[in-house]
């Protein structure tokens, strides 16, 4: 069992709980300290408590232990030739009164358990009943080509490349894996934030895997190779085929050149393909290879702790799910939630509006 203690991880603090903390502490100092105290203790904050994570988030070393108890309230009512019919209202526990019926016969409170997350929750059903034959063939074109360009690609890179180059090559090779962790990121946050399973093409398509993942988290491990990185495959397309023509087209010159170019467009576009298939191992808590165990405890890849944090509910932040690098600095820029403000500011829609419909789908 890998999951043993939750990683140091707490609560967003608004402005005016962080001035009055900075107040608080910082005594009789002079307003440039006091500045200096609340930027210091915002900075160390971490984003979500234990405690947050544990209440609000499916235990996905145990994912049987994610219900709720709710109240179904049983009324007899004498009916017709003496029969009784009951009528079921479903409310919280807290709310458990007995009630009388109209008759003046006592209601019974019935006790229940429904799913907050996983495969019973009935969200999660109908979206999982949504994936379609015809998505499941793009997935497989995607998947085929990608692949084919990937070898392609790696042979030419391979075929070119000059021992004199190498630094250029590394430092290429990290903003290409930082410019895909931080598209993991964006793409992310828009498809969980904004948007619905009912729009046309995109909807039932591109967006379902977001609301189902949220209600059932664990569904990407029980997912194939295909339905996991399908997606993911036919982003990275585009970039692995403008890299082949570079190499078909030019001469050896300008391939030279532009070498460290290349070295980025093939590492981001790796890391951009692999994405998925690396977050479906952040959820996957047995039977890891210990190569992938290696790089995610050495945060080389998403470590599955850290991305428990998006699994917060509302999933509001911790995006980035490639490395995961860039989530910590663009959560303390408040990147996202200042995002969010703009645009529902603009339009008026709320974020996360349809994952919130779907989360609530229990019954």
């Amino acid at each position: 069992m890998d999951l043993i203690s939750l990683p140091p991880c707490s609560r967003r603090l608004d402005s005016g709980k962080m001035l009055a903390n900075g107040v608080e502490q910082s005594g009789g100092l002079s307003p440039t300290s006091t500045t200096i105290k609340i930027s210091t203790t915002y900075l160390k904050t971490p984003v979500k408590t234990d405690q947050e994570i544990l209440e609000n988030s499916m235990l996905e070393d145990d994912p049987n232990s994610n219900t709720i108890i709710t109240c179904r309230n049983s009324i007899s009512i004498s009916g017709i030739n003496g029969s009784n019919s009951p009528l079921d209202a479903s409310g919280d526990s807290t709310n458990c009164t007995a009630t009388g019926s109209p008759n003046g016969t006592a209601g019974t409170d019935v006790l229940e358990k429904r799913p907050r997350w996983g495969p019973q929750h009935k969200g999660a059903q109908e979206l999982a009943k949504l994936y379609s034959s015809g998505k499941r063939t793009q997935e497989i074109i995607c998947v085929y080509i990608c692949i084919t360009l990937m070898v392609i690609d790696l042979f030419l890179i391979l075929k070119h490349f000059r021992i004199e180059r190498i630094s250029k090559v590394l430092v290429a090779a990290m903003f290409g894996i930082l410019t895909a962790d931080f598209g993991s990121g964006l793409v992310h946050w828009g498809a969980d934030t904004w948007g619905s399973v009912e729009l046309p093409i995109v909807g039932k398509n591109f967006l379902r895997p977001f609301r189902e993942h949220h209600i059932d988290p664990t569904s990407i491990t029980r997912h194939d190779f295909i339905e996991t990185n399908g997606d993911n495959f036919m982003v990275a397309l585009p970039l692995l085929g403008k890299l082949a023509w570079n190499f078909f087209t030019r001469t050896n010159a300008e391939i030279q050149q532009e070498y460290a170019l290349s070295a980025y467009l093939f590492l981001c576009s790796i890391f951009i393909a692999m994405t998925n298939q690396i977050h479906k191992w952040s959820h996957t808590y047995w039977g890891l290879p210990r190569w992938v165990l290696f790089l995610q405890n050495h945060h080389i890849i998403l470590p599955r702790r850290h991305h428990r944090i998006h699994h917060v509910a509302p999933h509001e932040t911790y995006f980035c799910i490639t490395t995961g690098w860039l989530n910590w600095p663009l959560e303390k820029i408040k990147f996202w939630s200042t995002l969010e403000a703009v645009i529902e500011a603009c339009t008026g829609h709320k974020p996360r509006d349809d994952d919130f419909k779907w989360a609530q789908k229990r019954i």
